[in-house]
């Protein structure tokens, strides 16, 4: 189906969250259904109405359902494959902080998205009930970073930071800002390509800071940047968020360098610079999304010459046992 071209499935009213919804929205055949019931007792599924519009679930190969409707391959795991393949739990001194790099840290103050993918590599502790950290939970974390002078930079991950109400993510942002020695303050998020109608002037206030503050974007594919999400984009790049995008090398879904082109030149128009391509991480059941490291390296050679340098971003993989990222050389 071309970039541009209109959804066959017409968009639902919410978002689909079992497998019987799915195959009532047209996005799965009933006759997945009964293998894909246990698949997701264990995974979590989600799909708004925003990303279901983007999809052609008559096209067996459509590179945005492939990220979001589960498979029964995700019941397979391969043997290097694994629960915690960042190891988040060794490095996490108090709960929802991961203290892996000497400067910086993640803080997880809840772990609900807006979608669930496939391909998570947090796809065993994410889903609806939210993982929200309690007050004590939250103010044990920040306490934390507050005693922890050498952390500069934290990254507000989880799950989804703007999953939070705006009046809640504005007490975070601040109670973040309060602390001298934090100098950056990152949010993860995908809310403004898979659900933009949170973004809103509420929302984007919310994150104002006297820090350095940066938004990244995760997209995985060109069609994800629709009219309504760069919208949102646009509201929050107005709003003075700089924004950034990471993405995934995954098959099927931006494993050419005509892909890769595509994503990265969208996210741009919509004033994202590309900034990380992650070589996928090994979760249990994600082995069918998996691209070679000498098949990404091309693929990210290629691009070379034909994109300004602004739509290059940088080729990464996470260390085993926790290390972090590093660039995928050959």
């Amino acid at each position: 189906m071309p970039d541009d071209a209109p959804p066959r499935t017409p968009s639902p009213e919410r978002t689909l969250r079992s497998v019987g919804e799915l195959v009532a929205a047209g996005l799965l055949a009933p006759a997945e259904a009964p293998a894909l019931a246990r698949l997701a007792e264990r995974y979590a599924v989600a799909v708004t109405p925003a990303v279901a519009a983007l999809m052609d679930a008559g096209d067996p190969a459509d590179p945005i359902a492939r990220q979001y409707i589960p498979d029964a391959a995700e019941l397979l795991t391969a043997p290097d494959e694994i629960d915690d393949p960042t190891a988040d739990a060794p490095f996490t001194p108090v709960k929802g902080v991961v203290h892996r790099y000497p400067d910086r840290a993640l803080l997880k103050p809840l772990l609900a998205c807006p979608v669930y993918c496939r391909f998570c590599f947090r796809r065993e502790v994410v889903g609806p009930d939210g993982g929200l950290l309690t007050e004590a939970e939250l103010e044990a974390a920040l306490a934390w970073l507050a005693a922890t002078p050498a952390i500069r930079e934290v990254i507000l991950t989880g799950g989804d930071p703007l999953m939070l109400s705006p009046r809640r993510l504005q007490w975070l942002v601040r109670r973040l800002s309060d602390i001298p020695h934090l100098e950056i303050i990152r949010v993860h998020s995908r809310v403004p390509v898979a659900d933009p109608g949170r973004v809103t002037a509420e929302l984007a206030a919310a994150l104002e800071t006297e820090k350095a503050f940066f938004l990244c974007v995760h997209a995985n594919h060109a069609r994800e940047f629709s009219d309504r999400s760069r919208a949102a984009l646009a509201l929050l790049s107005r709003a003075g968020v700089p924004l950034l995008g990471q993405s995934v090398l995954l098959r099927g879904v931006n494993d050419t360098a005509e892909a890769l082109e595509a994503l990265f030149r969208a996210m741009l128009r919509a004033r994202v610079k590309p900034y990380y391509l992650h070589q996928l991480d090994p979760a249990p059941g994600t082995a069918r999304f998996r691209v070679p490291e000498a098949e990404g390296l091309a693929l990210v050679a290629g691009l070379r010459g034909r994109l300004s340098g602004l739509a290059q971003p940088a080729y990464v993989k996470e260390t085993p046992g926790g290390a972090g990222k590093v660039p995928v050389r050959g």
